[in-house]
């Protein structure tokens, strides 16, 4: 009798338990440390918690429009910039009026910076510097298909093909100032293959825009699943960056790699092994 009364009394505790619970308020299970910053506008300080800080990004930043497009334009773009086309379209006459254009806003910037623009040394820098950045950036304006042109073969070949040590330099967009360095790609077809000169113009074509690395690989390794459809890509970019090595925290020795892994290469160990061995990367 004893028993059957202890037995009872225990979900009915338990019960009283579980409700008083819900009463309770609740605790975080992420610490809410509070931090203080300044509104740059007014000058007050905000108070928010520092878990807003880490999760906001990534909650309401949107993902990069670059990668999301097709890669290739029905025009034969790939992912030209907001005013590529009326870079390609202009006449001689708005061509010379843009170079123009570029030359003053630079004299603007190093009159901002103390220097003297009418010195010998900075005379024409303005028109120099212009001309330099209309062809760093030229890879905006490059059609695929001028690039690629009829270099696309069929083939029964279905064994890795790799193109190591590809010169890359380009312009980092955060600070516009060069990074370089090497591109290795690899693919194995689906009975196409691709001019092997081909592979270098890719790099190019890609890298003569403004990059950050890891985009520059993706890219390069999307159109090129785009264009021949084979049966994996690869591609790995080392490259040094100004930004890092001559600004900053100015680590001179310090390299970048990134690589892309698709088909294939990405869903079989023994492929992808294979590709870093032969770069001697394993």
């Amino acid at each position: 009798m004893s028993s059957s009364t202890n037995s009872e009394s225990k979900p009915n505790s338990r019960r009283d338990e579980i409700n008083g619970s819900h009463n309770q308020t609740p605790k975080s299970v992420i610490p809410t440390k509070k931090s203080k910053i300044i509104s740059p506008s007014s000058g007050s300080s905000i108070n928010f918690l520092a878990r807003d800080l880490v999760e906001t990004p990534l909650q309401t930043r949107a993902a990069s429009p670059l990668i999301l497009n097709p890669p290739i334009d029905n025009d034969g773009l790939s992912w030209p910039s907001q005013g590529a086309r009326g870079r390609i379209e202009q006449t001689p006459e708005e061509a010379k009026a843009r170079e123009q254009r570029i030359a003053a806003a630079v004299k603007v910037i190093l009159e901002e910076l103390g220097e003297d623009t009418s010195r010998e040394g900075l005379l024409e820098t303005p028109e120099r510097y212009a001309r330099a950045m209309l062809y760093f950036t030229k890879g905006y304006e490059d059609n695929i298909r001028d690039v690629i042109k009829r270099a696309v073969f069929e083939e029964d070949h279905d064994e890795m093909v790799i193109v190591r040590d590809i010169e890359v330099y380009s312009l980092c967009e955060h600070h516009l100032v060069p990074f370089f360095g090497k591109a290795h790609i690899a693919y194995i077809p689906n009975k196409r293959v691709l001019g092997l000169s081909k592979l270098a113009r890719l790099a190019e074509m890609y890298s003569r825009r403004f990059q950050v690395q890891e985009r520059l690989t993706k890219q390069i390794a999307m159109a090129l699943s785009e264009i021949l459809k084979p049966r994996g890509v690869a591609v790995v970019i080392e490259a040094a960056h100004m930004c890092m090595v001559s600004r900053g925290v100015q680590k001179t020795g310090s390299s970048t790699t990134t690589s892309c892994m698709l088909g294939c290469f990405r869903d079989q160990q023994k492929t992808r092994e294979e590709f870093l061995t032969l770069l001697g990367r394993k």
